[in-house]
């Protein structure tokens, strides 16, 4: 399976933010989630986003797909600057523009497989590309699970699903929250095989939050967060450099490795 990479993808870069910050609260109440973050996601790469709990991590990945807004700086997706948009267009948006997969699968259970894999094009009035809609399906192995609906489906079909789900609009970037959170290691594993093969076999860029090591050790590369700012950055990982990576993190050193190890 092979198709052009979006047309975003020659920019080199898919997504950017700039003195990203996003405070809760006020006064000494306050708690600063994102403190002046500066980070670029490459266009047709994956990269996961790791970090102790807490660290600020899944703040990020809302704040950059227009999910949250920042409290300070920049995020621009594509050509799009996320600030300057109001609701409406930002609706639009990540309904055009972003995929997105969870780890609660988010699918709707009165419909079909195929009805929810091409639910974002049924919301903006559009048609399947059937070619593409083939492919997609093909990609993600559920050729034959096309009309059964999620409660017929096991938990790696159901995010499945959810990966051609966030794919069949095209998007400028797929961000995937924990996709494998709620899957056994065997399903997880394929969920991780195929976000891997959107990039590789598509250009699709990805963006991933995960805690798992070895979930990280499938991307190009792994950006770090502890306390709200970006302290490290890996190309290349394993699930060893990225234990190890980090146990730096964290005071407690060696005893916060074997705890992620677990």
């Amino acid at each position: 399976m092979s198709v052009a990479p979006p047309a975003h993808a020659a920019a080199g870069v898919a997504v950017t933010a700039r003195g990203l910050s996003k405070r809760y609260g006020s006064g000494q109440a306050a708690v600063v989630a994102l403190d002046g973050v500066d980070v670029d996601f490459a266009a047709g790469r994956f990269t996961a986003i790791m970090g102790p709990s807490g660290s600020g991590k899944s703040t990020l990945m809302h704040c950059l797909a227009g999910l949250d807004r920042p409290t300070a700086g920049a995020v621009r997706i594509g050509d799009a600057d996320l600030g300057r948009l109001d609701d409406r267009r930002l609706t639009l948006l990540r309904r055009d523009r972003v995929g997105f997969v969870f780890q609660k699968f988010n699918l709707l259970p009165a419909l079909s497989a195929e009805e929810n894999i091409v639910l974002p094009l049924a919301i903006a009035g559009r048609r399947p590309d059937p070619g593409w809609l083939r492919q997609v399906v093909a990609a993600v192995g559920l050729t034959d699970r096309l009309r059964h609906r999620p409660a017929e489906l096991s938990g790696g079909q159901q995010q499945r699903v959810a990966v051609a789900r966030a794919l069949i609009t095209k998007p400028w970037v797929v961000f995937a929250d924990e996709p494998t959170g709620n899957l056994d290691s065997r399903a997880g594993a394929e969920v991780l095989r195929l976000l891997r093969e959107a990039v590789d076999t598509l250009g699709q860029t990805v963006v991933m939050v995960t805690h798992d090591p070895g979930a990280a050790a499938h991307a190009d590369r792994v950006v770090f967060l502890a306390d709200g700012r970006l302290v490290r950055d890996l190309t290349a990982p394993t699930a060893e450099r990225v234990l190890d990576a980090l146990a730096g993190l964290d005071p407690a050193g060696p005893a916060t490795r074997e705890a992620v190890a677990r």
